[in-house]
């Protein structure tokens, strides 16, 4: 039996890794993919133009208060963008699947709209190469966040690091280093976490991020951990969110004393990261940052994984 073509397809599902933003070093800037907790998307094709949101199922917090306005979702309007830049003549219904909680700092409103764009572009006469997805994918998450970055949305449509601005998206090769990252249960809104960086910054302290993003970069690009680790320091953003975090230096602490290159807030917070030469160390280093957590009153959850995380794929091809 000859398998049934792209353009025979009626429906497509596909999934989405959440992610760690900013990285630290990079933020709005960078970010790469995590082996964990993700969103699922299924896409069916119909003649009736426009996009519709049947269902938002799962059990991660906040999925229940999501919008079912496909304008207002950022899975919907990641749709809606691909259709409208398209020309197609059909339209799409949805149903979303949230496996991550609202406000996490995983990149939960990104997985939606990357899941929902790469499932709606299987389901075209004509699918798009990986990378003209990126501008649909941020036009969803611009929904959440009222801004255009690509720190969530463009790992998880290529994998992996990212580097990615408006309007490039670039993979950016790293040696076989281990994250964990820790998910309190604590929710932190992004516009929350976002207000408090509105302040202008002294130039010596932007002058100071600019060489830890240096090296940072530059410890990629040459597979030199102590160089990455030198970078790995977010002089910008961390100080002002910290205290937004219950028991966030503890964790971090937690992270340094068991080998982290660096560790820091995933994203807008709470969720926290460190990044590990090896998977030994990223295990042990996890045990120790979810114990901290839990002296701060919080449960949590936690993941190990390869920095070079997978990429958002379509299932059951």
């Amino acid at each position: 039996m000859s398998r049934t073509s792209p353009r025979a397809r009626t429906h497509a599902e596909a999934f989405s890794p959440g992610g760690v933003g900013n990285i630290a070093v990079g933020f709005d800037l960078l970010g790469h993919t995590i082996d964990g907790p993700g969103d699922r998307a299924i896409v069916h094709r119909v003649a009736t133009p426009g996009v519709r949101i049947n269902a938002i199922r799962g059990d991660a917090h906040g999925a229940s208060s999501l919008p079912l306005e496909a304008a207002r979702n950022t899975a919907g309007r990641a749709l809606q963008s691909l259709l409208e830049a398209t020309g197609a003549s059909h339209g799409f219904e949805l149903e979303l699947h949230k496996g991550i909680a609202l406000g996490s700092g995983l990149g939960g409103s990104a997985a939606s709209a990357v899941a929902a764009v790469v499932a709606g572009n299987a389901l075209l006469d004509t699918p798009l190469p990986r990378l003209q997805l990126y501008p649909h994918a941020l036009a969803g998450e611009a929904v959440a966040t009222d801004s255009v970055q690509g720190d969530n949305v463009g790992p998880m449509l290529i994998g992996g690091i990212a580097l990615a601005t408006p309007d490039r998206l670039l993979q950016l090769d790293a040696p076989p280093i281990w994250c964990a990252v820790v998910h309190p249960d604590f929710v932190l809104e992004t516009r929350q976490a976002r207000a408090v960086l509105s302040e202008p910054y002294p130039l010596a302290q932007v002058v100071r991020h600019g060489t830890h993003l240096a090296l940072f970069l530059t410890g990629l690009a040459r597979g030199d951990l102590e160089l990455i680790g030198a970078g790995l320091q977010d002089v910008l953003v961390e100080p002002r969110r910290a205290a937004l975090v219950p028991g966030f230096a503890g964790v971090k602490a937690a992270a340094m004393d068991h080998r982290a290159l660096g560790a820091s807030l995933s994203g807008a917070g709470p969720s926290v990261f460190g990044w590990f030469a090896t998977r030994a160390d990223a295990q042990a280093a996890l045990v120790a940052m979810r114990a901290a957590f839990a002296d701060a009153g919080l449960d949590s959850r936690g993941w190990v994984g390869p920095v070079n995380g997978p990429r958002a794929e379509l299932l059951g091809d």
